[in-house]
């Protein structure tokens, strides 16, 4: 069985994501969407809203199992007997980060591959933190999130305002 992971913050999940993942799901036997705190970033939503807010959205992909991991993605990997990373690249920026995480994944392990996709057009430059920068002034988001997620994600800025 061919098994892949798809990891992210999704802190909000954005239409990019839901890309990639419809897209990354039709190549393997089980797609794993994990949600990976990144340190870097400050979380708007715990990792259980975010696991809610994924189901509520892919549960149209029969092939996808969503979970948590606060361990390095290698490590959620190799306890799921899973052999290829998904990484989504949009832009130059994100080659440097993508190479970097792509070094140091096959440092930790050289028989897990990782994948990189693109988004499709129209996507390139989606991103959950500009998606955050456009709810706090009051912009339209929906061209850029599922319609299920948008009041949730515009009630989450309401509250913190």
């Amino acid at each position: 069985m061919k098994k892949a992971v798809y990891p992210g913050s999704f802190d909000p999940f954005t239409n990019g994501h839901l890309d990639l993942i419809e897209r990354a799901s039709k190549f393997v036997n089980e797609l794993h969407v994990v949600v990976a705190d990144n340190v870097n970033k400050k979380a708007l939503f715990t990792a259980d809203e975010r696991i809610e807010m994924l189901k509520l959205v892919t549960k149209h992909i029969p092939n996808i199992v969503i979970a948590q991991t606060n361990k390095l993605v290698v490590e959620y990997a190799k306890e799921n007997n899973i052999k290829f990373i998904i990484r989504g690249l949009r832009n130059l920026l994100d080659y440097v980060g993508e190479y970097q995480l792509y070094s140091y994944n096959r440092n930790l392990d050289d028989s897990i591959e990782t994948i990189i996709m693109f988004p499709s057009i129209g996507m390139h430059f989606v991103s959950s933190s500009a998606i955050k920068e456009l709810v706090l002034h009051n912009a339209d988001i929906s061209l850029y999130v599922p319609k299920e997620l948008e009041p949730i994600i515009v009630n989450r800025f309401k509250k913190i305002k």
